[in-house]
């Protein structure tokens, strides 16, 4: 796509530079980065460019003995995972529409899949990161090897940015191997609150799980993961075959006493696309389902009270409802097309039910008259005060991703 009045597309990172710089030094315009345009938090301004970044998709560094690779920011999931993979190696991180999404957006946006409990987020394999802070300075935090030296961690806060303090540009990911085989465990029951007791027993279990998944069946009926309507817990396993074989069989023991109404083991060849379809669930890569707009929302609270929000968003409500439930993570939408003061009192009880529990509730993919789903430093938690601070001192004159976040 050429280059417009309104679009940006750098082919090297200094010549993104020398934009960012010649745009602070005199017209001041609103930056918005853009990587593979699967995520909806763009940020809103009159007269903003759009930075597209999908041309900075080199790989500086590949040492695939030392299991690290240094990419630029733009190279899409599904060319990242294909180069790790001829070297047997990986990036565990879960991502929906991988052949369109980029490296760089999904670390901006801290996205993280089923297999988040297990192995971690994009904060735990980012080593170093090159980025472009709004005045069009080029800085690097971390490096190419494991061990880097004691001080402020700044890629840990870039990761999950949203792009408002830089524009990432380049990073170096450490890596792991592809497991030898892997596996799921589904389990069905009535009701969300029958799997509470199966959760605490995985807390306490002699396995190992990578993914503690639970969906309402109106996930489950939509997506046909699985055709039920009962709510189903998705465990998942991976290590040798011996390993992983000896978990599942060890899980099912456990979980006898609970008396699951469906029972099912998913081993090896079919572990991939069940991934794959339980990976694109917790995408909501669709605004609309079923020609319903979908008004999006996520809740970040204690993994202990996740089943008690997937009780009360039932689908019979007409809430379409997931969660990463082993870490605190709800996420779905209510279906429907809803007056602003019908969306308020819809989701009222839902947002009183999160704050009761300390957890945070955001929106997006929502009208714009929906008034109270704003995001707002107060609804942020308790973190908000620490990233006003550094969004003042990184961006203090807002350029980057205005809108995405509140500043006053």
């Amino acid at each position: 796509m050429p280059n417009s009045d309104s679009v940006f597309h750098p082919n090297t990172q200094d010549e993104l530079a020398q934009f960012v710089v010649t745009n602070a030094a005199s017209e001041r315009r609103p930056l918005i980065p853009i990587g593979g345009g699967t995520t909806s938090r763009k940020g809103s301004a009159e007269n903003a460019v759009e930075i597209h970044l999908d041309q900075l998709n080199r790989v500086i560094d590949f040492p695939a003995r030392d299991m690290t690779i240094t990419v630029e920011a733009g190279i899409r999931m599904a060319d990242l995972a294909k180069i790790l993979r001829a070297e047997n190696q990986r990036l565990p991180i879960d991502i929906p529409q991988a052949d369109q999404a980029t490296l760089g957006g999904v670390i901006a946006s801290n996205w993280s899949g089923p297999r988040r409990y297990g192995c971690g987020t994009m904060r735990d394999y980012v080593i170093g990161i090159s980025a472009i802070d709004a005045s069009g300075q080029q800085f690097k935090a971390g490096g190419r090897v494991v061990k880097n030296v004691a001080g402020y961690d700044l890629c840990k806060l870039l990761v999950g940015s949203h792009g408002t303090l830089a524009i990432i540009t380049q990073v170096t990911l450490k890596l792991r191997p592809l497991p030898e085989s892997s596996g799921f465990v589904c389990l069905g029951f009535d009701t969300a609150r029958e799997i509470e007791p199966v959760i605490d027993q995985l807390q306490r279990s002699a396995t190992r799980p990578i993914v503690i998944d639970v969906w309402n069946q109106n996930f489950i009926e939509g997506r046909t993961i699985q055709r039920t309507l009962s709510p189903m817990l998705y465990v998942g396993y991976e290590g040798s075959e011996r390993e992983t074989l000896w978990q599942i069989q060890t899980l099912l023991a456990e979980c006898k006493q609970f008396a699951p109404r469906i029972q099912e083991t998913i081993l090896d060849s079919s572990v991939k696309p069940f991934l794959f379809a339980l990976t694109n669930l917790s995408g909501f890569s669709l605004t609309k389902l079923s020609g319903q707009f979908a008004n999006r929302f996520k809740t970040c609270l204690p993994s202990s009270r996740t089943m008690e929000i997937l009780q009360h968003a039932d689908p019979y409500s007409g809430f379409i409802v997931g969660s990463h439930a082993g870490n605190g993570i709800v996420f779905g939408h209510h279906a429907g097309d809803y007056r602003a003061e019908e969306a308020e009192a819809l989701y009222r009880p839902l947002r009183e039910l999160v704050r009761s529990h300390g957890g945070t509730l955001i929106f997006s993919d929502v009208p714009s008259d929906w008034k109270f789903a704003e995001t707002t430093w107060a609804n942020l938690g308790p973190a908000a005060t620490w990233m006003q601070r550094v969004k003042q001192q990184l961006d203090p004159l807002n350029l980057l991703k205005p809108g995405c976040l509140p500043v006053s």
